[in-house]
């Protein structure tokens, strides 16, 4: 008995020691991977900390002033275009009745698949002076006709609002079925017609999903590079690009995106204020319940508005696409092409894995740990999703070309070997240049699935013998298993998407479809930019029939 009380302790103090010791484990893991993450925006940040007198002069001087001046009227008349159409669309298919409801209802989401910069050449190409549209009115109406120039403020703000719409849509969407008729029936019954109902009940109720939506658009509008690009219509992003590529100052390059980095911040900011103050509320059947039919002319006024923002935003563009595609003489069809398409593949696989990876990481470990410093860490991890490509182009190669440096007077003085670049123009740098922008989208679906894994079952697991990791293999991933393949799905369309991180870290020479989209456009030629936008477009249809039917089945 003795000798069986004495051991108790000495086994209970190993397990607490070992449980101890693997929770230091996964909390290091946290923090060595925010650290590495936190790097490119650390040295950005930096520079504007310590900004270069000559160089802040010339860019308020010649620079930042139209910088300013077009980022504000592109972020204001892309916010007000995407709250116009994202809202009245959302209301419109949440709670009436009318031809095509069903199909418009989850329609209207498409353009999502279509990159904005895709979006931008096939506008330019079709509405442009010399463009299909004007010749065919100019040969119908004979002589010189007015038409609204398409390269344009206002082109510009028109291509990336029906690009970036169904980022209100959706969640406005789902703010408008969770109240269902119910408020506007609670709104009558107080006196009030259907459109003071919208206005003094039902906006106000799903303004926070409102402003979230919007705020992502913000977000999304001043990272954009290719759609901007496509029009000259200089912001940070492109003036980042010129300043490094043009100006071959990268100090230059660091002091922009410095600045819209803080502009980031304070978006980022808002965000987090708008979203504590958002109270849940339980929805029951309010979703499920009848609509409001339609009567007479309106009915098929709300079909044709419908009809006519999906045809401008997707089926016209992708139509445009594929004539274009059609029309192209063999000798304009670039071999290289497949070569293109293989390495957007391998990027976008290896980034989803590596991702899926990390984010796997992190997730157990904000299970498993729930002090401050852990869950700071992992936040701060996450965080790059919200900072833009060209941004992260610049803080990760600063530290890049100073490490190559460091790696090359070692390899000289140690080892007699001149090695003047290593990691710089690798794939390396560009999959965690990736995993920086992405892991946020790999982590958030993960972290939804391990919510619905209880304390109870974990314990139940342990009870029957299995330790820490045969609970992960054999409980947790089973869970995760649909967390996992959403985020991998989404990191590989982001990625093969992604244009300005590929345009300015990848090697030398090797171009993905994305550049190459770039390269052609910047050239005007449209027919040989259409195959590799059709094949982009393709794979963005993935996340959208995922996302329709993961609605479906909630």
């Amino acid at each position: 008995m003795e000798t069986s009380t004495a051991r108790a302790p000495t086994a209970g103090a190993f397990i607490f020691s070992r449980t101890r010791s693997n929770s230091s484990g996964w909390r290091l893991a946290v923090l060595l991977t925010a650290l590495l993450l936190a790097v490119p925006v650390l040295v950005v940040f930096s520079a504007f900390l310590s900004p270069e007198r000559d160089i802040w002069n010339h860019l308020l001087e010649f620079v930042l002033p139209d910088l300013f001046v077009n980022t504000l009227w592109l972020v204001i008349g892309v916010g007000a275009g995407t709250a116009l159409l994202g809202v009245s669309l959302a209301w419109l298919t949440a709670l009436y009745d009318f031809p095509g409801r069903g199909f418009f209802s989850w329609a209207l989401l498409l353009p999502l698949a279509v990159p904005s910069y895709v979006t931008a050449f096939v506008s330019i190409g079709l509405l442009d002076f010399a463009g299909p549209l004007q010749t065919w009115l100019r040969e119908i109406f004979g002589g010189q006709i007015w038409f609204p120039p398409i390269r344009s403020t206002g082109g510009v703000i028109a291509v990336m609002t029906l690009a970036l719409y169904p980022y209100v849509y959706l969640l406005s969407r789902n703010a408008f079925l969770s109240q269902g008729k119910r408020t506007l029936e609670v709104a009558q019954s107080l006196g009030l017609s259907r459109s003071q109902g919208l206005f003094r009940a039902a906006l106000p109720m799903a303004r926070p999903w409102i402003a979230g939506g919007l705020l992502l658009v913000f977000m999304e509008t001043l990272a954009d590079f290719g759609a901007v690009a496509a029009f000259n219509y200089d912001t940070f992003t492109t003036a980042i690009y010129k300043t490094w590529f043009g100006m071959f100052s990268l100090s230059a390059a660091a002091q922009l995106a410095s600045i819209l980095i803080v502009m980031v911040f304070v978006i980022v900011l808002i965000e987090q204020h708008l979203r504590a103050e958002v109270r849940y509320t339980e929805t029951g059947k309010a979703g499920r319940q009848t609509r409001f039919a339609l009567r007479g002319t309106r009915r098929w006024l709300a079909s044709f508005y419908a009809a006519l923002v999906l045809s401008a935003g997707f089926i016209v563009p992708v139509i445009q696409l594929l004539m274009w595609s059609s029309e192209a003489s063999v000798d304009a069809f670039d071999p290289r092409t497949l070569q293109y398409l293989w390495r957007s593949l391998a990027l976008g696989g290896i980034a989803a894995v590596l991702t899926g990876a990390v984010a796997l990481v992190l997730v157990y470990a904000n299970r498993r740990q729930t002090d401050v410093t852990t869950r700071a860490a992992i936040r701060f991890a996450t965080f790059g999703y919200a900072v833009p490509g060209a941004v992260l182009g610049v803080g990760i190669f600063i530290p890049v070309a100073w490490l190559d440096a460091q790696l090359s007077v070692f390899a000289k003085t140690i080892l007699g070997i001149d090695a003047s670049q290593v990691l710089q123009g690798t794939v390396l740098v560009m999959l965690l240049a990736y995993l920086v922008r992405f892991l946020a989208v790999s982590f958030n679906p993960l972290d939804a699935a391990m919510q619905r894994i209880t304390p109870s079952t974990e314990e139940a697991a342990r009870s029957l013998g299995l330790d820490s990791k045969r609970v992960l293999w054999r409980v947790h991933l089973p869970i995760l298993r649909s967390g996992l393949f959403s985020g991998a799905i989404l990191v590989f369309v982001d990625v093969m998407k992604e244009m300005p991180i590929t345009l300015m870290t990848r090697p030398f020479g090797w171009d993905t479809l994305a550049v190459r989209i770039f390269e052609m456009t910047s050239e005007g030629q449209w027919e040989r930019a259409a195959p590799p936008a059709v094949a982009l477009v393709l794979a963005g249809l993935l996340p959208i029939i995922w996302l329709n039917r993961h609605a479906e089945k909630c």
